[in-house]
């Protein structure tokens, strides 16, 4: 009786002791395996991780992605096909990746991970109506203006830019506006609202608000910086 008792005792012990003795086996790479074996194993897995983390991000940067919500689908996507920037003459096509997501691969991470809060919001359906969407149009849009307007525009000046104007060929308007603009230091979205997707209502009022809005918080950080660095710098006299 008492040997059954203590076996039974052992039988946990005996189990993680063959668990970690597993683990340690696993994790310890043996006399028969050559080292550059194990560099060569892990160089071939290396690569396919990253091929398979990079063709999962470049899945999420195409025009078929974007509208497999029906939140976009059924209502920005909507309005976009109606702009230039969906048909035109010279047959170049501006997508939803191509104005939203940016190009170079550090700011296209932080993009896609802000973009997580849109699945969330895509879960709760906070716009999953067209009566929802209209509702929030108005935050959603100052939301991406504020983007845009702290990148200048980044993602529009993919394809234009001030520097590649042919003000000559332009029609005089937009001729005498874009050299203002190139000399007051203007971007993009500071007049090109709403060319693909619907204005919310009061859009530029909402937009100076936003303006308004950067320039006060680059003014405090700026103050707050002064603060701390002149004192130092008297100190040190």
């Amino acid at each position: 009786m008492t040997d059954r008792y203590e076996s039974a005792d052992r039988a946990p012990t005996e189990r993680g002791g063959r668990i970690a003795r597993a683990w340690r086996w696993f994790w310890t790479p043996t006399h028969a395996i050559a080292l550059g074996t194990l560099v060569t194993i892990g160089f071939v897995v290396g690569i396919i991780f990253w091929g398979g983390f990079h063709w999962a991000l470049e899945l999420t940067n195409t025009e078929s992605f974007c509208i497999s919500c029906h939140e976009m689908k059924d209502n920005v996507f909507t309005e976009y096909r109606s702009t230039v920037h969906y048909s035109n003459k010279s047959g170049v096509r501006a997508s939803c990746p191509d104005c939203h997501v940016p190009k170079e691969w550090g700011h296209k991470i932080v993009r896609k991970i802000r973009a997580s809060n849109e699945l969330y919001h895509h879960l709760l359906g906070t716009v999953s109506t067209k009566d929802k969407f209209s509702g929030k149009r108005l935050q959603l849009a100052t939301n991406e203006w504020r983007r845009m307007k702290s990148t200048d525009s980044r993602e529009c000046r993919n394809c234009h830019k001030f520097d590649y104007m042919d003000y000559s060929v332009q029609e005089p308007r937009a001729s005498r506006i874009h050299q203002e603009a190139l000399t007051t230091g203007k971007t993009c979205i500071d007049c090109h609202r709403g060319i693909a997707h619907t204005l919310p209502p009061n859009a530029d009022e909402a937009y100076q608000k936003v303006v308004e809005s950067m320039e006060r918080n680059d003014n405090r950080i700026l103050t707050d910086y002064l603060g701390s660095v002149v004192p130092k710098a008297n100190a040190a006299r």
